[in-house]
């Protein structure tokens, strides 16, 4: 099913059967260590096709394994006569219920470069069967580097020493916060302890949500012009004015004078500062501040 041979490879139907009905049993191996739908339907909720008919897809595999498994290999990921992957097939993909596989599989199909996949002789519920088995294959199988088997499970990661922490905090973060102040009850608002280690690491905001830098341009001419930093850098400044309009600047050494006004300017500065465990104990601190 969807093989390419090259033009000079003959294989004879009885060699494939022999091969087919040897490679059943490591075929239903295989199948075993997959997730089952319920489960993959968890782990990757993206995956919402809805399982097909038990019997049906059991004497799909066993097809399968007899007309396709010898290009497409025991997991559909090619096999040793250079069959494609089926798993990342465009065709296998958009099909829904055979309509796109299954003329390809009655019919054949010539390829690139000459090769091409011969007509196999099933019947309509052979090749529904088949189909069938694929599509199982596709809702279960586990991505390549996906997560492992069972049940999700969120790392533990306040690990650090609350009092190191607040000391580190004390030293370093006091100046521009308090736990009194804009962090009072930061750990009831971020419950969870990784979203709250994102959270202060990156300066206490999203992107999106964090105050923009702003310049002051100040040219020879004495001229002054202030806006939003779009980009910086050491030979060209552009940045948008209060009207909307954008004003790119060449610099050359300290001409024109240029004045940053950075609100994360210290964040910035700590951030390749910090050590793992400067990080675990800071969050362990903040997490009792509830």
């Amino acid at each position: 099913m969807l093989k390419r041979f090259g033009s000079s490879l003959m294989v004879s139907a009885s060699w494939l059967l022999a091969v087919g009905l040897g490679c059943q049993i490591l075929v239903a191996a295989g199948q075993q260590q997959q997730p089952d739908r319920a489960q993959s339907q968890r782990l990757y909720p993206a995956l919402q096709r809805p399982s097909g008919d038990v019997e049906l897809i059991a004497r799909g595999r066993a097809l399968y394994g007899i007309s396709c498994r010898a290009c497409h290999g025991i997991d559909l990921r090619g096999g040793d006569l250079g069959g494609p992957n089926l798993l990342r097939s465009q065709l296998v993909l958009r099909d829904q219920a055979g309509e796109l596989m299954g003329p390809v599989i009655r019919g054949g199909q010539v390829g690139s470069g000459g090769s091409a996949m011969p007509a196999q002789p099933l019947s309509d519920e052979d090749i529904l069967a088949v189909t069938a088995y694929i599509h199982d294959v596709l809702g279960t199988a586990s991505r390549q580097g996906g997560p492992p088997l069972g049940e999700a499970f969120e790392l533990d990661i306040l690990v650090g020493d609350p009092a190191v922490g607040r000391d580190y905090f004390i030293e370093n973060c006091s100046s521009c916060h308090s736990p009194s102040g804009d962090l009072q009850g930061l750990a009831a608002r971020i419950s969870r302890p990784q979203e709250l280690q994102n959270t202060w690491v990156r300066g206490g905001a999203r992107t999106s949500e964090r105050p923009p830098v702003t310049a002051r341009v100040t040219m020879p001419s004495g001229e002054t012009v202030e806006g939003v930093v779009e980009r910086l850098s050491d030979f060209l400044l552009v940045l948008t004015d209060p009207a909307g309009r954008h004003r790119s600047f060449s610099r050359q050494g300290e001409n024109p004078v240029i004045e940053l006004d950075d609100p994360m300017a210290g964040h910035r500065q700590m951030l390749p500062r910090y050590t793992d465990t400067d990080i675990h104990n800071v969050t362990a601190y903040l997490a009792t501040l509830k």
